[in-house]
């Protein structure tokens, strides 16, 4: 037990200072665990190892001592603006290159056996989250430049299992927020000045569990995972402003004023199954609902003609979610999955937002997991989420050679991301 709560605080100081950016997208059902090869398929019921204490609380129950699961991923956004005709010309022609690139991620994640029937666990991850950086000189400079938004969760964890066919399991989430945004000021006259706000918080919900196993092949589960209130404030921290466009901000008591960011990690619910079709084959699938029409994020930029306020409030939609997956058991050692899924987009289709390059997309994953011996199994997985064709269309009341924003028209084109993850599992 000493060897094994060593390890644990390893495991948490490596994933805490893994670097900035934990996760990419804005949730993320990848955290480097054997889901990624399943395209998140039977996301509340698969409960195979340590990572069910994220995924479903519940789950816990179905393991045996004490189970440790590290995780780690690169994910690879692929994501390329083309600015249209209409794009006002004073603009430039700069497409802002690719604003995502490479970012890590990863997860902790470990159950220990009070009782038979009593299980507690922790996780830690961060699967909440957007990181974008454009090009300097790009068309849409003054409503979006770089962007980091990245919440980190821990979650301790309890389940019970109340008999031989139901566990609840429950979950407190912290999580610690960070924002930072850099927008650029147009100036009229000269290099652009820029705007940003950056800020902490720390803010708190809960994940509630349900699997049901109707036979030891067969089981439900289903999660609601509560909504998360990051209360951001930032003052506003200019540089770079022209003499008269700071004396205009200040005129109207935007120089040093202090700005609301308020954003809502939504609330949701996850149904899954899983269920073994033969002694080689099982069948996976998950349906999720999310409630992304109280996300608030909102976008950042001034028009210095007409400063009349520094944020504007962004509109969302909620989502739904579709996965169906397979395990094979090609051996002993060796189980392969695979996955699809489905996310209905949470942005007007015709106009995304330049802060959030994304919407609705397709998950295609595979992988394998291999057991060594009894205490320790590893496993790699891969998966590759396609965005499609995204169009922008925003358009500027102030005119930019008088200090306006402009019109930024275009369309983001086969949007893709790519997921390499690998884990390793311990059994005490």
């Amino acid at each position: 037990m000493k060897r094994s709560f060593n390890t644990l605080a390893f495991g948490i100081s490596a994933v805490l200072l893994s670097g900035t950016a934990a996760a990419g997208g804005i949730s993320l059902y990848e955290v480097g665990t054997a889901d990624v090869g399943l395209a998140a398929a039977g996301y509340s019921a698969r409960a195979q190892d340590a990572a069910t204490v994220f995924t479903n609380p519940a789950g816990m129950t179905r393991l045996d001592g004490d189970q440790l699961v590290l995780s780690g991923q690169m994910l690879y956004g692929d994501i390329g603006f083309d600015p249209g005709a209409a794009t006002t010309p004073a603009l430039g022609t700069g497409d802002g290159g690719n604003p995502v690139g490479w970012l890590p991620g990863g997860g902790l994640f470990y159950s220990h056996s009070v009782s038979d029937d009593v299980k507690i666990g922790i996780a830690v991850t961060g699967n909440f989250g957007s990181v974008i950086e454009y090009d300097a000189d790009w068309v849409g400079r003054y409503r979006a430049q770089e962007s980091t938004l990245i919440g980190y969760s821990i979650l301790p964890s309890v389940a019970w299992r109340v008999n031989d066919k139901l566990s609840v399991g429950a979950s407190l989430h912290a999580m610690y927020g960070t924002f930072d945004n850099t927008v650029a000021v147009n100036n009229i006259i000269g290099p652009d000045g820029s705007l940003k706000l950056d800020d902490t918080d720390w803010a708190f919900g809960a994940n509630l569990g349900l699997l049901y196993e109707t036979s030891p092949g067969t089981r439900f589960g289903l999660t609601y995972t509560s909504a998360v209130d990051l209360d951001f404030r930032s003052a506003a921290q200019w540089s770079g402003l022209a003499p008269g466009i700071s004396l205009l901000l200040n005129s109207q008591g935007l120089l040093n004023a202090n700005v609301d960011l308020g954003v809502t990690v939504p609330q949701g619910l996850n149904a899954g199954f899983y269920h073994e079709t033969g002694p080689q084959w099982a069948v996976l699938g998950s349906v999720g609902w999310q409630q992304w029409s109280k996300f608030g994020e909102v976008e950042v930029g001034v028009d210095t003609n007409n400063p009349v306020g520094l944020t504007t409030a962004l509109d969302f939609d909620d989502t739904w979610h579709f996965a169906l997956g397979t395990q094979y058991k090609l051996s002993d050692a060796w189980l392969l999955n695979a996955g699809i899924a489905y996310d209905s987009g949470f942005q007007d289709k015709n106009s995304v937002a330049l802060v959030l390059p994304v919407n609705a997309a397709w998950r295609f994953g595979f992988g394998g997991q291999q057991r060594i011996s009894e205490r320790f199994s590893w496993g790699a997985s891969f998966e590759y989420i396609y965005g499609g064709d995204l169009e922008t269309n925003i358009t500027g009341s102030v005119p930019v050679v008088i200090g306006g924003r402009g019109d930024v028209v275009g369309s983001y084109n086969d949007n893709g991301f790519f997921f390499l993850a690998a884990n390793m599992n311990w059994t005490f």
